[in-house]
């Protein structure tokens, strides 16, 4: 390659770079890359092995008289009120999966996405990097929540995509269109449970506080989903969990029940005009 071709290749890649950090959702996207494969392949690794352990469950005589004995405040801890039907596909896969880990493991992740989209630039000393291009607050609000949406949907469909190509492997007699209303509900809680993180981080700038708030919700939620399974007295505490809302009707079984996702996407989009109303008003920690 001669000099000037070189000196030709500068700019050019210069202006790759600078076109990346003008737009914050593309920077965004690139800085998590390696941790996005981290986090699918931690949980393509948990739901691959929960279907593998499928047909050993499904060939064990006797094990519905062992199930019929389980007390029911351990089945509430597990998202689960009746394991009955447990070595059914749905019932398996809602008791082991997604009635506690698959959720919390998702909760875990969209509340680390969503404290760390603004208020950790805060804390790491990068906001003033971002905003000394030209991006309004505005744009970077939404680049940032949009960023945050794309990578809790990349996880949730990677989830998707294990369950479905480990139902045919082990022969389990599940719909992929029904796996896929599971993990559309399980994306509208992780992008519920981030918007919250997100939200508390833009209006405050504080990253421990945002985390702080993310978790309480989560386990709030949790406990109150858990203690309205338990208790008659405690039933009405379920409209205020996310949990319920995620795995109320059992979308495995049931499909994807549109009113509860509707609430979902609606604490989602309300976190999005918190978090844009606040940012806008407030002095940076820049």
């Amino acid at each position: 390659m001669s000099h000037q071709q070189v000196l030709q290749g500068r700019p050019a890649t210069a202006s790759v770079r600078s076109g990346m950090l003008s737009s914050i959702f593309l920077k965004t996207l690139r800085d998590q890359r390696r941790s996005m494969v981290w986090w699918s392949l931690g949980a393509g690794i948990l739901v691959g092995v929960m279907v593998g352990f499928y047909p050993t469950i499904e060939g064990i005589e006797g094990f519905q008289e062992l199930v019929d004995q389980y007390p029911d405040s351990l089945m509430a801890m597990f998202g689960a009120s009746d394991l009955a039907n447990i070595a059914t596909p749905a019932g398996y896969l809602n008791a082991e999966l997604f009635g506690f880990m698959v959720p919390m493991l998702m909760a875990v992740f969209a509340v680390g996405r969503g404290s760390g989209a603004v208020a950790g630039e805060e804390r790491a000393g990068t906001m003033e990097l971002l905003l000394s291009q030209p991006v309004s607050r505005n744009r970077l609000v939404l680049e940032k929540y949009a960023a945050m949406t794309v990578s809790i949907l990349e996880l949730s469909t990677f989830i998707w995509i294990v369950l479905v190509v480990g139902a045919r492997v082990v022969g389990m007699d599940i719909g992929a269109v029904r796996l896929a209303e599971m993990c559309l509900s399980l994306a509208l809680l992780g992008l519920a449970f981030g918007g919250v993180a997100f939200a508390v981080g833009a209006v405050t700038g504080r990253h421990g506080l945002s985390v702080a708030v993310g978790a309480s919700v989560v386990a709030g939620g949790w406990v109150l989903n858990t203690l309205s399974l338990l208790s008659q007295v405690m039933e009405p505490a379920k409209w205020l969990s996310l949990m319920h809302y995620y795995n109320g009707d059992t979308p495995l079984v049931n499909g994807l029940n549109p009113a509860h996702a509707g609430v979902m996407l609606v604490v989602v989009l309300v976190c999005l005009g918190v978090a844009h109303v606040g940012f806008q008003r407030r002095d940076l920690r820049v």
